[in-house]
């Protein structure tokens, strides 16, 4: 009785996975991975456009910034300098230390970045304007008193944007100088200079007939082509660095042509 009892008992049946079952997982799981890769792809575009638009914005934002930079030490630092040539020299102190704040934060890097660029120019208008405006030999070498510290920034890769700002805005003092020096407009400068505010329409009109010639226009497209070429150029490096070397050397364009309308309206 024991031996057809343990016949008549079933043996277990092992469970087997079948090829089928598995194909099966193996699609839905690839099913899943193409349905979360299509959805992520939209987003990815998104964020990678909304990159784009905030970098192209800053891009701009540095370029106007330091197009209105580059007229500050001319319309506000120069008329300031000649009453209080002492408050002028120790606000460099002022945006050198609100430069080292603004670099401190990682959101105002860049700005503080520019601002430290900035503050040489002011230093250089200061002195000059302050003490020795009467001598237009000494504007070159006074202007370009952080030049050493400069190519010593861009040499170690530091204050990128603040050395380009610097440079840009040192290039377009050089252009003007130089066409100053070409047509004959030194002996202006200095009569300008020293004499009672009153004078100073007369002189301006006289230096008119300097600039109303066929050897001044020349120099004047000249120059003027040039500082094109090179802003423009710059910008297509689509750098911040670039940008704000970009926005002082095109300024100069616009800050001479406004030198050019108070002379002719004088």
């Amino acid at each position: 009785m024991v031996n057809n009892t343990l016949t008549a008992s079933p043996s277990p049946t092992p469970i087997r996975s079948t090829g089928a079952e598995t194909q099966g997982n193996l699609e839905t799981s690839s099913r899943e991975k193409s349905l979360s890769l299509r959805r992520s792809i939209p987003l990815l575009r998104g964020e990678i456009k909304q990159s784009l638009v905030s970098k192209f914005a800053l891009h701009w934002q540095m370029f106007a910034i330091a197009t209105f930079l580059v007229s500050v030490p001319v319309f506000i630092e120069a008329p300031l300098v000649r009453v209080l040539p002492w408050l002028s020299l120790a606000l460099t102190g002022f945006w050198l230390w609100l430069s080292h704040r603004l670099l401190k934060n990682p959101k105002t890097t860049s700005w503080g970045d520019l601002l430290f660029g900035f503050s040489w120019s002011w230093l250089a208008g200061s002195i000059y304007w302050g003490w020795l405006r009467w001598e237009p030999l000494w504007h070159l070498p006074i202007e370009s008193i952080a030049l050493p510290l400069t190519i010593w920034c861009l040499w170690q890769k530091k204050y990128l944007v603040g050395s380009w700002f610097y440079l840009g805005s040192l290039l377009g003092t050089v252009l003007t100088d130089v066409y100053f020096y070409v047509v004959n407009l030194i002996p202006f400068w200095r009569q300008i200079m020293v004499v009672e505010a009153d004078q100073a329409p007369l002189i301006l009109h006289a230096a008119l007939g300097q600039l109303d010639s066929p050897w001044g226009v020349t120099w004047a497209v000249g120059l003027v082509w040039i500082l094109m070429f090179t802003g423009l150029t710059a910008l297509t490096e689509r750098e911040r660095h670039t940008y704000a070397f970009a926005g002082a050397v095109l300024s100069t364009i616009l800050v001479d042509a406004l030198f050019l309308i108070a002379a002719i309206v004088a």
